[in-house]
């Protein structure tokens, strides 16, 4: 049963109004249904947008940060808890611990990285939940394009599509979620290509 969504995305505020708008809805539908958000407690950008969509509707919404981001300033001041630690390898195990579905947001390269190094864990059988990318104003368009030819240039496999689920809008993420495919620690065995 699904009780936390762990979120990643930009922590810019110079992008297009349409990703604030969607992440501001996205955070709210995650307290309208009881849903624990984490975030990376950043106070910017679309992460702050979730944030402060799931606090505003009264919801539960924890972050996880480094100490030397507390030290500039960068954490969100209003959130339920934060957990501090020391790096951004922690941040990202704990994020991926205290989930139980994450979902991508539009980010830049901090976001570019969570989304990999979380896709090769699962491809390895390591991290098992399901995986949401919101293509927001068709921003992942390329990657997605990228991810195919992987799979087309036989550098990962077919099964390997049913790895992460792509969605339009933040109403189709917890419908997504529910219905993403079963995945088994022992789907290690795809990431061998023979």
């Amino acid at each position: 049963m699904t009780k936390s969504i762990g979120v990643f995305c930009a922590s810019s505020s110079k992008i297009n109004k349409i990703y604030f708008d969607e992440a501001e809805k996205f955070g709210k539908i995650l307290a309208e249904n009881n849903l624990i958000c984490y975030t990376g407690a950043g106070n910017s950008g679309l992460m702050n947008a979730v944030q402060d969509g799931v606090l505003q509707n009264d919801g539960q919404c924890f972050g996880v940060i480094p100490q030397f981001m507390v030290d500039i300033n960068w954490c969100h001041q209003g959130l339920s808890g934060v957990i501090v630690v020391e790096t951004m390898m922690e941040r990202k195990a704990i994020l991926r611990e205290k989930s139980d579905a994450v979902v991508f947001l539009a980010g830049g390269i901090g976001t570019l990285d969570e989304f990999f190094e979380i896709l090769t864990l699962k491809q390895l059988g390591i991290f098992c939940k399901p995986i949401i990318i919101l293509n927001t104003n068709n921003y992942y368009d390329e990657l997605l394009k990228l991810l195919d030819k992987t799979i087309t240039e036989n550098f990962m496999l077919e099964e390997h599509r049913k790895m992460w689920q792509v969605v339009n809008s933040a109403e189709e993420i917890l419908p997504a979620i529910a219905a993403a495919p079963d995945w088994q620690n022992e789907n290690i065995k795809f990431a061998l290509l023979e």
